[in-house]
């Protein structure tokens, strides 16, 4: 797929995804290597556009576990189609409520037509040409119970059903894994993956994503909001913008028309970098003047 770590920087490039080095060299061996990347790191920084982009580039099918409290492995792995097998039962049955063909049981009620597939079954699905691009999304949310089947499907990409038996992937998924690092993963599920964080990316390097991503908006609006950001990350804040607030709140300002940013401008759509109220009420009015201050005061115009 990738022959060198230069390549993938390159073809991440053409689809608008700035990558470093270290992350670059990170999913070239885990590709090479037939391991899952687990990527871990704020909010917002680019964990989850990294497998949307790849799914892109390879021209593969992505498939998204969003993991969340309480998930359990059939919501995973597979469920029965109950409604449809019932209606099946009741379709075989004669008028006086008994089966029709006294031959024609129900086992075959538990069979593929019937199984609802979820995203980890569906990774490994026999009808996939090529690998697909498996994304299991902020684990750090799931249960430890949870974590533990995962590291044991890793190991050899097959799930066993009881009704039908074992099923393997012919092509082994190429697996992203993310987290916010709400909790902390187990060592075991992470010594089975290629480990990369992810952090706020520098001044340059975020200017770059902007100018790729929001090309509307000059190169001056572009470096004023960046510089901006960058100095809201330096304050204590409950939840730090990240990229994806950055994208948004560029966006944004391109929609209104901006030139370039001032402590009415910054008010007026502050709600595209702060989530809380108490980070939007620290932040408007002395703090806002004192940032821009701040931030021209040691780029100046970009």
């Amino acid at each position: 797929m990738f022959d060198s770590i230069a390549s993938v920087t390159g073809t991440l490039a053409r689809f608008d995804y700035v990558a470093d080095t270290g992350l670059s060299t990170s999913l070239y061996l885990a590709l090479k290597m037939g391991k899952p990347l687990f990527l871990e790191g704020e909010p917002g920084v680019g964990k989850t556009e990294i497998a949307k982009v790849l799914a892109q580039a390879l021209e593969t099918r992505l498939i998204r576990l969003q993991c969340y409290e309480g998930l359990s492995v059939h919501q995973a792995v597979y469920e029965w189609n109950y409604p449809r097998q019932l209606l099946e039962i009741q379709a075989r049955q004669g008028s006086n409520g008994r089966t029709s063909d006294p031959e024609n049981g129900v086992g075959d009620l538990f069979g593929e037509k019937y199984l609802l597939k979820r995203p980890l079954l569906q990774a490994i699905d026999a009808s996939h040409e090529r690998a697909p691009v498996l994304l299991i999304d902020e684990l750090d949310r799931a249960d430890d119970e949870f974590e533990s089947f995962l590291l044991e499907l890793l190991g050899d990409f097959q799930i066993t059903i009881p009704e039908i038996g074992t099923l393997t992937a012919p092509h082994k998924p190429i697996t992203l894994i993310t987290s916010n690092r709400t909790r902390e993963v187990h060592d075991a599920l992470k010594r089975r993956c290629v480990y990369t964080w992810i952090d706020y990316p520098s001044r340059d390097k975020e200017i770059e994503i902007v100018r790729g991503k929001v090309p509307g908006i000059s190169e001056n609006l572009s470096g004023q909001v960046v510089d901006f950001v960058q100095a809201v990350r330096r304050q204590d804040f409950y939840k730090q913008p990240g990229v994806s607030e950055t994208l948004d709140w560029a966006e944004a300002l391109g929609h209104l028309n901006s030139s370039e940013l001032n402590p009415e401008v910054v008010d007026a759509t502050v709600g595209f970098l702060l989530k809380y109220q108490d980070d939007v009420d620290k932040l408007r009015g002395t703090l806002t003047e004192t940032l821009l201050a701040e931030s021209n005061g040691e780029h100046g115009s970009t």
